[in-house]
C-alpha cells in the first residue's frame, strides 16, 4: 500500500459492508477525481499517541521541566481520535483500488492515508 497524507473531501451515505448497508464514506474527491465507494472493507477508531504527550508525562512525574500534571491537557490528549475507513472505490476511468480514509474528530477534516490499486 502506498502511503499518503492528502486532504480529501468526503460525502457520507449508505454503503455496503458485509452484506448490509452502513453509513460510511460514499464518495470522495482526491486530486481532482471523484471516487465512488463500492464496499467498506474495514472500519476502526485510532487514538493518538497519548502516552507520549506532555500531559501524561507531567501527571506521572516524568516531565523534565518539573511541571505539575494538567488533567485538562491529559483529557484533550485522550480525546484525540480519528475514525479510519478502509474502502474499495473506483472512479470510472480505472479499475479502482482500496483506500484508507481517516476522519479527525479533533479538527473535522478527512485525509487519504493509503492506496492499493
Amino acid at each position: 500500500m502506498r502511503r499518503y497524507d492528502d486532504p480529501v473531501e468526503v460525502r457520507r451515505g449508505m454503503v455496503g459492508q458485509a452484506g448490509r448497508q452502513v453509513e460510511a464514506p460514499e464518495q470522495f474527491l482526491w486530486r481532482g477525481k471523484l471516487w465512488k465507494v463500492r464496499d467498506v472493507v474495514a472500519h476502526w477508531v485510532e487514538t493518538g499517541p497519548w502516552w507520549q504527550s506532555a500531559g501524561v508525562r507531567a501527571v506521572i512525574g516524568s516531565d523534565d521541566d518539573g511541571a505539575e500534571g494538567d488533567l485538562a491537557t491529559l483529557g484533550a490528549d485522550l480525546l484525540a481520535e480519528r475514525e479510519m475507513w478502509r474502502v474499495e472505490a473506483g472512479n470510472g476511468m480505472t479499475g479502482g483500488g482500496v483506500f484508507d480514509l481517516a476522519f479527525s474528530w479533533a479538527d473535522g477534516n478527512w485525509q487519504l492515508l493509503g492506496c492499493a490499486d
